[in-house]
């Protein structure tokens, strides 16, 4: 028999002969059995053979031209024989002599010896291989590309008819080569984002689109339903292109010009319409036209272009999810249960949409510690853990997952004797938070009568709810930036204002110090146009008040909010990146205008304002004398003064574990500041991470600081640790080691801590 003359058309013909077999009644071996007649007979070929995945090997279902006793006896491993490496690679074989080639597996119970041409496809369910479509012929041929994409094509079909049969392993069953077997358990690595523990179900961002129905009752029909969601696609990333949040130079503007490259791609849509053409519904067709590409990707090394594929993989699943109106993430669809969430990446205000009480965990196959969303999400103190490789592949819908990201890893499928361990971990950790939660009303008084101030760091409306749960003395950062980071537009000054006034009033009697926004450089927003070439160095770039003071149509309008929202109170605002005194002028200069403006107009203003800085960088140490007279506070920023001082990325975990906080350098650089700020009368705050750990934040009480400002979940350690601390042996003890500082000067300040019983967590 001649083939017909398109692929499209070879498909068709089977198809529809195919739409008959699986409308009948019969069980779905009967329907195996007459398929391989069917594409038997269609293709010209002496065997048509199906075999699929059953406890993990693949089992010869229905044959036509082998040996029928073999149909449920011959087996072959994934990887084993020419079938076996198929479903093993996920990959199409097409051979004209089988016996050559090096995977070949003689089977003497098939009688298959007769025929020499060989041409088998993947049965694909979710990316996985299920199965085998294999045909054989007498005659030494290869089989033509119109007959081999009539066998992909089938080979679909047959997917669902196979899944909907209950014919092969679940979701969680082995196959694909490297997919575990679903009782197996598997730990994978990942870069630490957000620390903490958490277990719970694995749950997509974007829920995998699953096709119910493959065979088309009206290919017309199909091809309208296509076209309009082509329409409604382009329309979407025609806005997303428009739209404030991705208007700028940069990556997020490449990212959009591939996407309309691809959404605009007439080959793209031809290929999807051969596949309606030879029976396919819309689904099935844009699924069918991925395979493809997917098969494509494996064999590109090319690192730019196999990213250029995903985008395409990314705008294929839009194209599914608009055809089949699974338009919802998973957090419109709601969480049901303890969630682990899985996403490629996550924006802030996607973040945000999630309910806090399900959401345990995040898992990214992307995602830097810089990343907007993971500063939302430590804000939020839900663990993230980034840079995943192989998430779907290993991970499946509903596993149970247990997250350690302070062991930088996760288990998927825990044995009962993982699940033991980790809840033996995480009942610690929360025995121990239950015990700094007791201290919630106790004051952060040292063993010898000192007391001290513990603040907070803020940034979103809901941290402000930290205070009463923590027992803090106030904010001593809010990070203004936040509002900005998670919104697509600019904040109006009404919104700006309308969060200031509620911090303030869930605040009540404490104060809180506003930071003025700093962006720019790693915190880089998506709708201010920045230098297009980027910036070589982001943190040491045009940032923070360099910025501010640049833009200042920007500062004006949050210096408005700020005063307008602090009206008939004190207001704190502390200006971020500060390096040299006259910066520090400029910007206080900026804020009384504002204040001389609303005052000439009549407006409430606020009983009293204090001007702060921050010392993040070194060089405005050597101008204290000019500026802390202008001062009412000054607070230590640890983060970026550390990177700065040592020249090393904070986000380069080799650097990151190099230089230590507990070094004579930072700690000599502090000390060189105390005695400046109280001679002055200033108000001396150190903020940041350093200041959330136990050992450090005894350094730093034992130099002289006397208030904190840090993360929510450290209050409760650092009070415990002041509690049982000696404040006046501290001191003394650190006066000796910067003197003559040790070489391991955290060893020498941990064994300090441990002989005085200083409770450390």
């Amino acid at each position: 028999m001649t083939m017909p003359l398109s692929a499209a058309a070879s498909a068709r013909e089977i198809l529809v002969r195919l739409h008959d077999v699986m409308a009948a009644r019969s069980n779905a071996q009967a329907k195996l059995n007459q398929v391989v007649e069917i594409i038997g007979e269609a293709l010209d070929s002496e065997v048509c053979s199906i075999y699929l995945l059953r406890e993990g090997v693949l089992e010869l279902f229905a044959t036509r031209g082998l040996d029928p006793a073999a149909v449920h006896v011959t087996k072959l491993a994934l990887g084993e024989g020419l079938v076996g490496t198929i479903a093993a690679d996920v990959e199409v074989l097409n051979l004209d002599e089988a016996a050559s080639h090096p995977h070949f597996a003689y089977r003497p119970e098939t009688g298959e010896d007769r025929f020499q041409s060989f041409a088998g496809v993947p049965i694909i369910r979710r990316e996985r291989a299920v199965g085998v479509l294999a045909v054989q012929h007498h005659e030494a041929r290869k089989y033509a590309d119109v007959e081999i994409e009539a066998l992909q094509t089938v080979a679909m079909v047959l997917s669902e008819l196979i899944a909907n049969a209950g014919l092969i392993d679940g979701p969680s069953g082995a196959a694909g080569g490297a997919r575990p077997q679903s009782t197996a358990s598997v730990r994978i690595s990942g870069q630490k984002l957000v620390d903490g523990m958490a277990a719970g179900y694995a749950v997509f961002h974007q829920p995998r689109i699953t096709i119910e129905h493959t065979v088309a009752e009206d290919t017309e029909a199909e091809r309208h339903r296509v076209y309009a969601a082509f329409d409604k696609m382009r329309e979407q990333i025609d806005r997303m292109t428009r739209e404030a949040e991705f208007g700028v130079g940069g990556e997020h503007e490449e990212v959009l010009a591939t996407y309309k490259m691809f959404a605009y791609d007439e080959g793209w849509g031809r290929r999807i319409n051969e596949a309606i053409d030879s029976g396919l519904t819309a689904e099935a067709a844009i699924e069918r036209v991925q395979q493809r590409t997917r098969q494509r990707m494996r064999q590109i090394d090319d690192p730019l272009l196999a990213d250029r594929m995903h985008d395409l993989e990314d705008l294929s699943n839009r194209l599914l999810r608009i055809v089949s109106g699974q338009m919802g993430t998973a957090a419109q669809l709601g969480l049901r249960q303890d969630t682990i969430l899985i996403a490629r990446n996550l924006g802030p205000a996607e973040l945000l949409e999630y309910d806090r009480r399900r959401l345990k965990g995040v898992i990214l196959e992307e995602g830097s510690l810089t990343a907007h969303v993971t500063i939302v999400a430590r804000a939020m103190g839900v663990p993230v853990l980034g840079r995943v490789r192989d998430v779907r592949r290993l991970i499946a819908d509903g596993d149970l997952l247990l997250l350690d990201v302070s062991e930088g890893s996760v288990v998927v499928r825990p044995s009962a004797g993982m699940e033991e361990a980790f809840d033996a971990k995480l009942a610690l950790r929360q025995k121990r938070r239950a015990a700094y939660a007791a201290l919630r009303e106790v004051a952060p008084e040292t063993k010898d009568g000192h007391r001290l101030t513990v603040m907070v760091n803020a940034g979103l409306r809901d941290d402000v709810a930290a205070l009463d749960l923590t027992g803090a003395d106030g904010i001593g950062l809010f990070r203004t930036e936040f509002q900005f980071l998670v919104s697509a537009t600019l904040p109006s000054r009404e919104r700006q204002q309308r969060l200031y006034r509620e911090v303030l009033d869930a605040a009540g009697d404490r104060p809180v110090v506003f930071r003025t926004i700093d962006i720019g450089g790693d915190k880089a927003l998506p709708y201010l146009k920045d230098d297009p070439a980027g910036e070589e160095n982001p943190a040491m770039g045009w940032r923070a008040l360099r910025l501010g003071l640049e833009r200042d149509g920007l500062m004006k309008v949050q210096a408005r909010a700020l005063l307008e929202a602090a009206a008939g109170r004190t207001l704190n605002v502390m200006f971020p990146m500060v390096s040299e005194a006259w910066e520090f002028d400029e910007a206080r200069e900026l804020f009384e205008a504002q204040r001389d403006w609303l005052a000439a107009r009549g407006r409430r203003l606020p009983n009293e304002i204090r001007y702060g800085a921050m010392l993040e960088v070194p060089s405005l140490a050597y101008q204290l004398d000019l500026l802390l007279p202008k001062l009412q506070f000054l607070s230590i920023g640890t983060n970026d003064l550390t990177q700065f001082l040592f020249a090393a990325d904070r986000a380069n975990p080799k650097l990151a574990e190099r230089y230590d906080w507990l070094s004579a350098a930072i700690l000599r650089f502090v000390a060189s500041v105390v005695e400046p700020a109280r001679a002055a009368g200033v108000t001396l705050t150190v903020c940041g991470e350093m200041g959330g750990r136990p050992l450090e934040a005894m350094a730093l009480i034992g130099l002289g600081i006397e208030r904190l400002s840090i993360t929510p979940a450290a209050v409760g350690p650092i009070k415990a640790m002041i509690r049982s601390l000696d404040r006046g042996a501290a001191m003394a003890e650190m006066q000796r080691l910067l003197a003559a500082p040790p070489r391991d000067f955290r060893g020498a300040i941990a064994a300090f801590a441990a002989a005085r019983g200083v409770e450390l967590g």
